[in-house]
């Protein structure tokens, strides 16, 4: 938004759109109080349900409209499953398709004009990293044992290196969290944030508006293929760390 007052200038405030807010009032946000968050969360598991599940009730050999992208969407994110985790890993096929559905439709449904971007926000990408790295932790030491512990082994590496890079391993996995929720929101931050000061600038040039506007439109299809491509990297990270716990050691 942008505001001339008093003199003091243009005034744009591309972060006010990420603020979290109660639903009902203007009371404290506690952990249970219905926020924008929340409400655009809620929106996006009811579209998943809508494409997955209602579009896919009556399934027929000709496929309608939205038994087509569901197939597309499926078919996709399977063969990306077996080919990077291997055939074991397909057992985890629903999570990765669920959390790729998640933030796919996510991402899109912040790009509607007063929408909220749920995956803006690091408490929500860091929670979906936080569950991928737990469930690939879990699955890795029930899987493999101990022996798990060998991916941080390089014994590839000459014998004097091994232990420096043994840290650097450790350090690396504990910090995939980090990288793998911040990859996520950071892009979709800085893109909607660049676009709130592209729309201010418009609303306060008057008949040279068009330039901005015309800005708006190269970085909204540009955001397009962003909330797209970073669906796509959060779920190839996903079965790559999977593969770590279901497949042999890579280094």
């Amino acid at each position: 938004m942008a505001t001339a007052e008093h003199g003091s200038g243009l005034q744009i405030k591309p972060m006010d759109q990420f603020v979290v807010k109660p639903l009902f009032g203007d009371g404290p946000i506690e952990w249970y109080t219905p926020t924008n968050v929340t409400l655009w969360m809620g929106i996006a598991i009811l579209a998943m349900v809508a494409l997955l599940v209602l579009s896919t009730r009556r399934r027929a050999i000709v496929p309608s409209r939205g038994q087509s992208v569901a197939e597309l969407f499926y078919g996709f994110i399977h063969k990306m499953v077996e080919d990077i985790v291997g055939h074991e890993g397909l057992k985890f096929f629903p999570y990765v398709m669920t959390l790729f559905m998640f933030v796919f439709l996510s991402n899109f449904l912040g790009l509607i004009p007063t929408s909220f971007t749920t995956t803006s926000h690091i408490a929500v990408t860091g929670t979906l990293a936080l569950l991928v790295f737990v469930t690939v932790t879990v699955v890795g030491f029930v899987r493999k044992g101990p022996a798990f512990l060998a991916m941080f082994w390089v014994t590839s590496a000459p014998l004097a290196l091994r232990p420096i890079l043994a840290l650097i391993e450790v350090i690396s996995y504990f910090v995939r969290p980090l990288s793998h929720s911040v990859r996520l929101g950071g892009n979709l931050l800085a893109g909607h944030a660049v676009i709130k000061v592209f729309a201010g600038f418009a609303g306060a040039m008057g008949v040279a508006s068009f330039v901005p506007v015309l800005a708006i439109a190269a970085m909204y299809g540009l955001e397009v293929l962003v909330s797209a491509v970073q669906a796509y990297v959060f779920t190839i990270l996903t079965c790559v760390y999977l593969r770590d716990a279901v497949g042999e050691a890579h280094h």
